[in-house]
């Protein structure tokens, strides 16, 4: 099958584009503190004019379905999990309805997603607390979303950001691989590389932070290997040349619309320049 014609990203999305400068921000002597924060401000600044339609990739249309989308996510892609839940949702579409599900059942919904039996007994298990404490309604405070079953920080971050504009930083494997990169933390837990990041920028930033860094992840500095090359930000990353440094080479690199693919979710917000996802069972 011939392959998809690269997409055509608006100059805010030219990722692909050779780097302003081929020399890494390798200084000859240790980066004081004020010079790393004016660095990390500086790449939140211009990955915003790279991802202006940085958003979360899950599909949710309530608070309730963004959190178990978001359970869902673990040890899986954002794709699978769109692909999965509109047929869940369609059969449960509240807690209520969720808590007095049979299991046998959700587990045959939710197969696709991976450790379907654990991730049924989490959101049945979160769904009859919302129902039995909550009032059938997802709570918008940290310390009743991390008691509900299967959610810790991060999840309760992007159900706080993005259902209830509640700032918060978002440590999953992408934005703590480009932290450490970045030379933001040195740390390798995520509690920690929360509260590191958390003193580099306002709180303002912290929500849009999240989704521009997980998207650079996802897009270009990958964990195995980085499309340095095509990468927009090399002349503020000290991490240079951990990947492919050639142009050519980097391009063929790019995920999702970078690259010309379709992106995670079957049902984008307006404004996102790439194309859906097809549903399950679809083609690209």
């Amino acid at each position: 099958m011939k392959a998809a014609a690269p997409a055509r990203p608006s100059k805010s999305a030219a990722a692909a584009k050779p780097a302003k400068s081929a020399a890494p921000a390798k200084p000859a002597k240790a980066e004081s503190r004020l010079a790393m924060v004016r660095r990390a401000r500086r790449i939140n600044r211009e990955l915003a004019e790279v991802y202006p339609y940085a958003h979360p990739e899950l599909d949710f249309r309530n608070p309730f379905e963004l959190l178990v989308a978001t359970v869902l996510s673990a040890q899986t892609t954002d794709l699978r999990v769109n692909q999965t839940t509109p047929a869940l949702f369609a059969k449960y579409p509240t807690p209520e309805d969720l808590a007095a599900a049979v299991p046998e059942e959700v587990e045959e919904l939710i197969r696709p997603t991976g450790f379907f039996r654990a991730k049924t007994k989490s959101i049945m298990g979160l769904a009859t607390a919302l129902r039995d404490d909550f009032g059938g309604e997802v709570p918008g405070r940290l310390e009743d979303l991390v008691k509900l079953p299967g959610v810790g920080r991060k999840t309760a971050f992007v159900v706080l950001g993005n259902a209830f504009g509640v700032p918060g930083i978002t440590v999953d494997t992408h934005f703590m691989r480009l932290a450490r990169r970045w030379r933001w933390t040195e740390s390798d837990d995520p509690v920690k590389i929360e509260a590191e990041v958390a003193t580099i920028f306002p709180k303002s930033e912290w929500t849009m932070l999240s989704h521009r860094v997980i998207f650079h992840g996802r897009r270009i500095c990958h964990a195995r290997k980085p499309a340095c090359g095509a990468c927009p930000i090399t002349h503020l990353c000290p991490s240079y040349g951990e990947g492919e440094t050639d142009p050519e080479k980097a391009r063929k690199l790019l995920k999702y619309e970078m690259g010309g693919l379709p992106g995670q979710r079957l049902n984008p917000p307006p404004g996102y320049p790439g194309r859906p996802a097809p549903p399950l069972g679809g083609s690209a």
